[in-house]
């Protein structure tokens, strides 16, 4: 049996090791997922469902300094913000057991015409099946409760392949269901290569696919699944805000520096692009600028530390040459711009980058914010939905009626008035559209994708 050695990102000390599945053990734990849902004599009533996950909690809370430790030590997230995903994975949780209150079909309506007389017709949910996530890197706790927890509560078995640069989370949260009493078999993390991971995503014996990650990986294994298999894909946007003469500067600056620096930017919703009016652009990239520069960058186990580490050092390499690019065309430095160390980069705004330059395209998945000037706000439309991704937007301004125009016009699957692109509530839907995936999230809206709909239709002479 093989083991992978997990280290931080920050300095490469090893943090913790897993055990690496083979192509031959992810097989065997899809065979165990399928066998215990179709076990329907041992299956989980929603009573005992219940009783499992306020355990789950339970434990949760009793743990907060250990999980947190854990989920900042592996994922370079600093510990004043891995601390809050513990807090939104824990309540992820009691969602969960609070969705199941409500979670019922509809009554049809019968007798409107002769041929549907003396029937009535109900419709109730069942669990989809088996259900297979994959999983990212950047929320490795809070992620795991979203794809794992769902399907607990609705009823189906689950594998989880978490990344392999951050695995101990999902594992952990296993392991914790298992000690809350979860029988073996309905919920297992492998941590795998890629071979073994299509494996996983497309076994016919998988009902649903939840994958969180890349855009090539996933619309690649959108088209592997089985045949029937459901499939649920988010990737991740190069999120516009639009900052209207009106708004209010002071105010806003907090929010477009957290929603743009949390993480280091790692996040599918970061803000990236910001288009500005001309007639404040100025003041709003000093104040933004200054909001950065005071960033504390470093080790994300200390808690003063505001921005960790990127993933990797690769992808500062990545970062710091999308930057230069940005420059060759155009776009000038206000702030930072440059590597602190082999795995930190510094905060950084550029103002005015070509359309065409990286930084204003792709998806930065770093500290990295742009500012675009405009002058007319038709014009800031057409620029923010240029791409083919469409995540979360936001527009600045006092003006009700701009306001509820940009919410019309912006291509998002949420735009937020007056805040941040990278807002984010666990019970909220929240999913991508385009290129930016399939399907929506938050804990109510996977439980509903992880069932299926049964219609029952009783006919009786007495109706």
């Amino acid at each position: 049996m093989s083991e992978l050695q997990v280290t931080s990102p920050f300095n490469d000390k090893v943090v913790g090791t897993v055990v690496f599945s083979n192509v031959e053990q992810v097989q065997a734990a899809i065979e165990l997922a399928n066998d215990t849902f179709h076990d329907h004599k041992n299956a989980l009533p929603k009573y005992k469902r219940i009783e499992i996950l306020e355990k789950v909690a339970e434990i949760m809370s009793s743990q907060m300094e250990e999980l947190t430790l854990l989920c900042a030590s592996e994922g370079g997230k600093p510990y004043m913000d891995s601390k809050v995903e513990i807090q939104r994975a824990i309540n992820g949780v009691k969602l969960s057991i609070e969705a199941l209150s409500s979670f019922q079909g509809t009554e049809i309506a019968m007798g409107q015409t002769a041929s549907s007389a003396n029937r009535m017709a109900y419709t109730f949910k069942e669990p989809i099946g088996v259900v297979a996530a994959i999983s990212a890197f950047n929320h490795p706790f809070n992620l795991a409760v979203h794809q794992v927890i769902p399907a607990i509560a609705v009823g189906c078995s689950v594998i989880i392949k978490p990344a392999t640069q951050t695995p101990m989370s999902a594992v952990k949260l296993i392991e914790i269901l298992a000690e809350a009493g979860l029988p073996k078999g309905w919920a297992q993390a492998v941590v795998c290569g890629r071979e073994a991971g299509e494996l996983l995503a497309t076994s016919a014996k998988i009902n649903f696919l939840t994958f969180i990650g890349s855009a090539s990986v996933g619309w690649y294994l959108n088209a592997k699944v089985a045949n029937g298999t459901r499939v649920a894909l988010e990737h991740g946007g190069v999120a516009p805000v639009i900052v209207e003469a009106d708004a209010d500067i002071d105010a806003m600056i907090p929010d477009l520096g957290k929603g743009g620096f949390y993480h280091a930017g790692q996040v599918c919703v970061s803000v990236q692009r910001i288009f500005v009016h001309e007639s404040i652009v100025d003041e709003v990239a000093t104040k933004l600028s200054d909001y950065a520069s005071k960033l504390v960058v470093g080790d994300q186990l200390d808690p003063k530390t505001e921005v960790g580490p990127l993933i990797n050092n690769n992808e500062v390499n990545r970062v710091e040459e999308w930057v230069h690019e940005a420059v060759t065309k155009g776009g000038k430095i206000l702030t930072g711009g440059s590597r602190i160390s082999a795995s930190c980069f510094q905060p950084t705004v550029i103002l005015n980058p070509a359309d065409d330059a990286l930084v204003s395209t792709k998806e930065v998945f770093g500290p990295v914010v742009c500012i675009y000037t405009y002058s007319n706000i038709e014009d800031a439309f057409d620029r923010a939905n240029a791409l083919e991704v469409s995540f979360q937007a936001a527009i600045f301004t006092k003006n009700i009626d701009t306001a509820l125009r940009s919410v019309k016009r912006l291509s998002a699957t949420a735009v937020m008035v007056n805040d941040h692109t990278a807002f984010r509530v666990d019970w909220m839907p929240f999913g991508g559209a385009n290129a930016s995936g399939l399907g929506m999230g938050g804990i109510h809206h996977s439980m509903l994708e992880m069932s299926k709909e049964k219609l029952m239709v009783i006919k009786s002479s007495v109706l």
